[in-house]
């Protein structure tokens, strides 16, 4: 496998920057392996040992890709003391937004009542890690100083529900964080200023067949005729992108830690994408990273994409198993073939004042 690295070494580019609030927006029905298996052909025991997802959520009337991340976004505001009226910049990561135009950061940004800037990342389930990338840097940078990032996608708007290979795997949800300038400190490093430590944003083209949705955008726009031909549905060659996803990821981690100077050693916590619980497995045993540091809902929410990274890391901070001057290790893959890796230095959220210098 080629992968094409585009960035440069960013050990250090975003210090400064803390994780204020966060917050998770989940759809109120749970599909079980069992619903699932009333209609498909396929089993809780075929599922589980395949994915180690038991069920997931599917969103419902008023539960799409925008309501999802104003009730993720809400929690986390509320979490961090930060009002709409505060916000600079709303970055929204999806592949499934409420419409071509305008952005579903937009949409948000005018449910809270904010008039930040706003615009959404497309980088599929390694989305999150990119959005981080950008609205810290943006925030480190002084362009803003406090910024809202969502990760947030309704895969099941994509996915044919008749389709085994990918109906058991999807289920919908949103995350949200809220970023705040620490100006304090210089560089995050090793050292315990708070931020991103060290990324790295990759991609490996060659793979860029293995997830797609071949009708609905400007090449094939909707007719009757993609409609028909079920082609503004998820197709996805499984085995190719676990092979692929699992080399990249392990490259990508490799990567982003020799850039901190850490090794497996120095991570308190993992929160990889949560598309496959073998994959995550094949990952640990490749790179090091223990189990018992690793968070996971694939079991309770499966694959959500984009929403995946931030839920799993909401669910570890309420949790209490992340610690101030921790260091975070983030990891996302999928459609492109993209993968983004982001090592963040924790930090406990101080109350937000706008008039913090």
């Amino acid at each position: 496998m080629s992968l094409l690295t585009v960035t440069p070494d960013t050990t250090g580019l975003a210090a400064g920057v803390r994780v204020a609030g966060w917050g998770t927006a989940l759809p109120r029905r749970r599909v079980t392996n069992h619903d699932l298996a009333r209609h498909l052909d396929t089993s809780d025991e075929w599922i589980v040992e395949r994915s180690g997802i038991r069920e997931r959520r599917w969103a419902g009337a008023g539960e799409s890709t925008g309501p999802l991340s104003v009730a993720a976004a809400h929690d986390a505001l509320q979490r961090a003391g930060v009002a709409p009226a505060d916000l600079d910049i709303v970055v929204v990561a999806t592949s499934t937004p409420e419409m071509p135009l305008p952005s579903t950061a937009a949409l948000v940004a005018a449910e809270l009542g904010a008039t930040a800037g706003a615009f959404d990342v497309n980088a599929a389930c390694a989305g999150f890690v990119y959005g981080l990338a950008a609205a810290s840097a943006l925030v480190s940078s002084g362009v803003a100083r406090t910024a809202l990032l969502v990760g947030a996608d309704t895969m099941t708007s994509l996915v044919d529900p008749d389709d085994r290979a990918t109906a058991v795997l999807f289920g919908d949800g949103a995350g949200a964080v809220v970023l705040t300038g620490d100006h304090g400190g210089g560089m995050a490093h090793l050292d315990r200023t708070p931020g991103l430590v060290a990324s790295d944003l990759v991609g490996d083209p060659a793979g860029d067949d293995l997830l797609v949705v071949p009708a609905g955008g400007s090449a094939r726009p909707a007719s009757a005729a993609t409609v028909a031909d079920g082609d503004h549905f998820l197709r996805m060659d499984g085995r190719e992108v676990f092979r692929r996803a699992v080399r990249a990821v392990e490259a990508s981690i490799a990567r982003t830690l020799a850039r901190a100077g850490c090794t497996a050693d120095d991570v308190a916590l993992f929160v990889p994408h949560q598309a496959n619980a073998r994959i995550v497995d094949a990952v640990l045993a490749r790179t090091g990273l223990p189990a018992d540091r690793t968070s996971s809902t694939i079991d309770r929410f499966g694959n959500t994409s984009a929403g995946s990274i931030p839920i799993a890391l909401a669910e570890a901070a309420d949790a209490g198993t992340v610690a101030p001057g921790d260091l975070v290790l983030m990891c996302g893959f999928g459609a492109g073939l993209t993968v983004g890796t982001a090592l963040w230095r924790w930090s406990t959220p101080t109350p937000f004042s706008r008039d913090d210098t």
